[in-house]
């Protein structure tokens, strides 16, 4: 399932292209323009994290936070804010509960970057997967073994990286930045079209048509789901 997005945010250009943005990396936004409208959307308790602006017309950022954790609601928080980093504010806000901080002007993809840091952080790891099988495929994490019927496979440490990833995701939808982030690390400055090179690579050794595959699905504009 996609990971929903609350995004309350003012700025009407800034709103809509964050949103279409995160919506293209897999997630499913909804959006609000006022703190009041937000924080009745949040209190719904759908989102699974928050980005919203520090300064809002009728409730600010500190207001819908300081109402969240008052209710006893642990929702992830990020702020978004143009005042620096050192004033009051930040600090008041983390006390209040918000997990981070960005300042405008600021990239989607550093965005995207935290995101997915405040997820890692808030939500629990999946279960520790250390041997695996589908159709005829058997692999050993630990070991580094992988074998298809009787024959051995040879896969590389990041091709062993990338299914073990998808595969302890199972049939959920793994947007490509979302992958880059979690085996690559964002530090390497791959691209998307490398998470497609290797999806394609493994394809060629683990599905018996490579061509029509049963296990490493494309799913048109989100990403990659694997599926036993």
């Amino acid at each position: 399932m996609k990971k929903k997005i609350l995004l309350i945010e003012d700025d009407n250009a800034l709103r809509e292209t964050t949103a279409a943005f995160l919506e293209g990396e897999g997630f499913h936004v909804e959006a609000a323009g006022d703190g009041k409208k937000g924080l009745e959307m949040a209190l719904k308790g759908t989102a699974g994290l928050i980005v919203m602006d520090l300064v809002l017309p009728s409730m600010s950022g500190l207001e819908i936070c300081r109402a969240l954790r008052g209710k006893g609601i642990g929702l992830p928080v990020i702020m978004v804010t143009g005042q620096k980093r050192d004033e009051i504010d930040e600090i008041e806000g983390l006390e209040l509960g918000a997990d981070d901080y960005i300042l405008k002007p600021f990239g989607q993809r550093e965005l995207l970057a935290r995101i997915h840091a405040v997820l890692r952080r808030t939500n629990p790891p999946p279960p520790s997967l250390d041997t695996g099988s589908f159709g005829d495929v058997a692999i050993d994490f630990k070991k580094r073994t992988a074998v298809k019927g009787k024959k051995d496979l040879y896969l590389t440490a990041k091709e062993y990286d990338l299914l073990h990833f998808l595969m302890t995701h199972e049939g959920e939808v793994i947007a490509r930045d979302t992958l880059l982030n979690e085996v690559w690390g964002y530090e390497k400055f791959p691209t998307p079209r490398t998470v497609d090179t290797f999806v394609h690579n493994l394809r060629k050794k683990i599905e018996n048509d490579p061509a029509n595959p049963v296990h490493l699905i494309t799913i048109p504009w989100s990403g990659y789901r694997f599926k036993k």
